[in-house]
């Protein structure tokens, strides 16, 4: 249900009283925060239906709607090991994630970044990525929670070919030869070398690898124009980006509302809200629900696809 400062445990409970969480879900949190939000929210639940597994380390008394919090942060994290270890264990068939506050998080375990680097290492997986999608478009990365400056540093043959290879395999479930653009890292791709060396010396060689491969696969492409082409021209059905805000910015401002993010090369199936805990305005009734509801929706389109 995410950090329970944030709007995650409140999307779930107006979701499922408009009925949109569907008879597959099971949720992951703590009793006393769901029904002490019910009250703020002025919700009639029916708690005999709802499908909690109740981790109980939280109460009422714990519930601080919009505030940084350690006993929430480490709570989040909780939830999100359990249902880990439950999909690992075959008990439920995928995961989906509402929103943590890394902050928050930190504060009791100082070694966490983010949902995917914690999944992935619950799954004892390092051939990782993160995946953005609407439906239509998908977009990949090289590298996401970093520094700019290290991020850089990750730009290197086997990384980029890695994540066209996650990505292919993934969009394979639905499409038979995917069209795959790979970003420069520099503007303008490094327009031959002027701007910097990174797309000669290791960009190029993972896209022939990779189109050695049977990958449709072209790169790499200026960052400021490739989605214009995947979006206008129809041209392409995903991109690899080489950092986080490189694939972010384009696809927070073409979905939203909408986007879904992925994590692959996990043995699971594990799909997220592709929001964040928005303390602003936690337990306001004003947060949408949207990005729940197609995250819920992709889950099960890869479930079955496995």
């Amino acid at each position: 249900m995410g950090d329970a400062s944030g709007v995650g445990p409140e999307i779930i409970l107006r979701a499922f009283c408009e009925g949109g969480l569907g008879p597959d879900v099971m949720v992951y949190g703590d009793a006393a925060i769901l029904r002490h939000g019910a009250l703020l929210l002025g919700l009639r639940v029916d708690w005999d239906r709802f499908p909690l597994v109740d981790l109980g380390l939280l109460a009422s008394t714990d519930h601080r709607p919009g505030q940084l919090d350690a006993a929430t942060g480490a709570a989040a994290r909780a939830y999100v090991e359990r249902a880990t270890r439950d999909a690992l264990a075959g008990k439920v068939s995928g995961l989906v994630t509402m929103p943590m506050n890394k902050e928050a998080t930190q504060l009791s375990d100082p070694t966490f970044v983010g949902h995917t680097e914690f999944v992935a290492a619950l799954c004892g997986v390092e051939r990782v990525t993160m995946m953005l999608t609407n439906g239509h478009l998908a977009v990949t990365h090289v590298s996401t929670h970093c520094s700019l400056a290290d991020a850089i540093t990750k730009v290197r043959t086997p990384r980029v070919l890695d994540v066209v290879q996650l990505t292919n395999d993934t969009l394979r479930r639905f499409q038979l030869r995917p069209r795959i653009a790979v970003c420069g890292l520099n503007p303008h791709a490094g327009e031959h070398g002027m701007f910097g060396t990174e797309e000669a010396e290791h960009i190029v060689p993972a896209i022939e690898a990779a189109v050695a491969q049977g990958i449709e696969c072209s790169g790499p492409h200026p960052a400021d124009t490739v989605f214009y082409q995947a979006v206008h021209r129809s041209r392409y059905d995903a991109i690899v980006c080489m950092y986080h805000d490189q694939g972010h910015g384009p696809m927070k401002l073409l979905a939203f509302d909408t986007g879904v993010n992925v994590t692959l090369g996990l043995p699971i199936v594990r799909t997220s809200v592709d929001h964040g805990t928005a303390y602003d305005i936690a337990w306001t009734g004003v947060a949408f629900t949207d990005s729940l509801h197609h995250a819920l929706a992709y889950a099960r389109k890869l479930v079955v696809r496995r």
